[in-house]
């Protein structure tokens, strides 16, 4: 893509348990031109045949989707899935990473939702009552749109800033009490 038209983020999306407004609030965001869409799945995906928009469909396995995704993101990619442990990989590869709720997951929390998980298994496991997320609605979509649109713009910024520094790398500091050139005063 030229200078003037910045290349579209990619954004993964962990397809099967991912609602449907989330699905739309991407969409969106890939009609006006923020992002191209890549969304994992094991089983058909509607929507898929537009521009910028990849519906890749897996196979039964367990956790094939997971696979596909961690194999194909890469640093400075966007994923959007639920999957705690599927979510800390990504996140040790520098993968921004949102949760369908707009919860974003980050080196600093990836430890204790992982662990929080696992201890929430165990008690299923062992017969205890462990409730699971109460229904998604309006208040999540809110919720995801407003950080999904904050993560972009965060985003774009720092690439901006980026280039603006490979344009305009800053002058070499010149010791105190030297002029031009480096030499004494």
């Amino acid at each position: 893509m030229s200078a003037a038209q910045p290349s579209r983020r990619r954004v993964w999306v962990d397809a099967d348990a991912c609602p449907r407004p989330v699905r739309e609030i991407l969409r969106r965001a890939v009609e006006r031109g923020r992002v191209s869409l890549v969304l994992v799945a094991n089983r058909p995906l509607h929507g898929a045949d537009r521009p910028h928009v990849t519906a890749i469909r897996v196979g039964d396995g367990f956790d094939a989707a997971d696979r596909r995704i961690a194999g194909g993101c890469r640093q400075g990619d966007v994923a959007v899935t639920a999957d705690i442990p599927l979510a800390a990989e990504l996140v040790q590869r520098g993968v921004f990473v949102l949760t369908p709720r707009g919860e974003p997951i980050t080196d600093a929390n990836a430890g204790d939702r992982l662990a929080l998980r696992d201890l929430h298994e165990e008690l299923r496991a062992s017969g205890a009552a462990v409730g699971g997320p109460p229904a998604y609605g309006p208040r999540d979509r809110r919720k995801f749109a407003d950080r999904f649109d904050r993560l972009l713009t965060r985003l774009a910024r720092d690439a901006e800033k980026a280039a603006a520094r490979k344009r305009h790398p800053e002058p070499a500091l010149r010791s105190p009490g030297r002029g031009p050139g480096g030499s004494p005063r």
